[in-house]
């Protein structure tokens, strides 16, 4: 019953952010239109702990947004540095990283990996991500674990 509390109070708030009404009438079918869907979506059995992941901690899930921001833009300098001047080095590597064993870290951890330029997510099986990193230091850069770490922070077990 909580999934769909929360499912509910999340729909409601992203409904809310999107439209932008606040007339008393728009609100109402706002909210009518929110509780039509989770009650579908209880109806599918399709409201559990995996589809609405409630065990994310919120203030870590932010400040880890923040960094991951901050990560992509020094990401994004580094490469157009590497673009623009031909003596920089470009050495393509791939690279194992281990993940965390929870499916929904080892999805945000790849994600955010992808999501970094010069790295991408090629392959996640049996706890361990394959990456392609456009040079050694941003495939040492993974190895280090601080990504890792920082994405391990965000979530706890339910």
């Amino acid at each position: 019953m909580r999934h769909s509390i929360s499912l509910f109070v999340f729909s409601f708030a992203v409904w809310l952010l999107l439209s932008g009404y606040f007339e008393s009438l728009l609100l109402v079918l706002g909210l009518a239109s929110c509780a039509f869907v989770v009650w579908i979506a209880r109806r599918q059995d399709v409201v559990d702990h995996e589809g609405h992941p409630m065990h994310l901690r919120p203030m870590r899930w932010i400040l880890y947004l923040i960094w991951l921001i901050g990560e992509i833009v020094k990401s994004n300098i580094d490469v157009a540095k590497r673009v623009w001047s031909p003596k920089l080095p470009i050495s393509p590597t791939l690279v194992k990283v281990p993940a965390d064993s929870d499916e929904l870290r080892q999805v945000i951890y790849a994600n955010s990996i992808t999501l970094t330029p010069g790295t991408v997510s090629i392959d996640l099986t049996d706890a361990t991500i394959t990456v392609h990193a456009l040079t050694r230091e941003g495939a040492l850069a993974l190895e280090t674990g601080e990504m890792a770490r920082r994405v391990h922070g965000v979530g706890r077990a339910e």
